[in-house]
């Protein structure tokens, strides 16, 4: 059993900032999808960790419980850097969030409140208790460079999902 973890941009980061009807979106959302999919028939992927912040983490979530519907074993741990992530959300990202963590196999929250360094915490959290990455990356600095230098120190496998170009590589 192989656990993969996901990071990536939010959507201000992303080329199509919260528009989900742009076709860019839609593109690497079936980019992500493959790349999930992959993962499960290639390299027996049977756990996925998801930080739950807005865009590429909710992105993911929702493709993995899409394919539990396939890959019945598959499973989905919300791993959340504290209990007030989604505090100041709008309503919509709220629901949207509690949806997902519903239908998650478990959720770990790693402390109560918010404070500056909660994010890595979850980020290195996530490192530590997987065997590999996807990532949603440009190549730009921020809290997704951070966590792929934390995997790649640990030897994880990172595949490297571009949002500007929709290629892929691996590091």
């Amino acid at each position: 059993m192989a656990v993969c973890m996901f990071t990536g941009h939010r959507p201000k980061g992303l080329p199509f900032g919260y528009n989900e009807k742009d076709s860019r979106c839609k593109k690497l959302k079936k980019m992500l999808k493959k790349l999930i999919v992959q993962k499960i028939q290639e390299e027996n992927t049977t756990a996925f960790l998801s930080g739950m912040a807005l865009g590429t983490d909710m992105f993911a979530a929702e493709i993995v419980l899409e394919l539990k519907r396939k890959y019945r074993d598959i499973t989905l741990t919300a791993v959340l850097p504290c209990r007030t992530q989604a505090a100041r959300w709008n309503n919509e990202a709220i629901a949207r969030y509690e949806h997902i963590l519903a239908k998650c196999d478990k959720i770990i929250v790693l402390q109560d409140e918010y404070t500056p360094s909660c994010m890595n915490k979850r980020n290195l959290y996530m490192v530590e208790h997987s065997d590999c990455a996807i990532a949603v990356w440009s190549g730009t600095e921020g809290g997704t460079a951070n966590t792929i230098c934390f995997a790649t120190d640990r030897h994880l496998s990172v595949t490297v999902l571009d949002p500007t170009t929709f290629g892929s590589y691996k590091l």
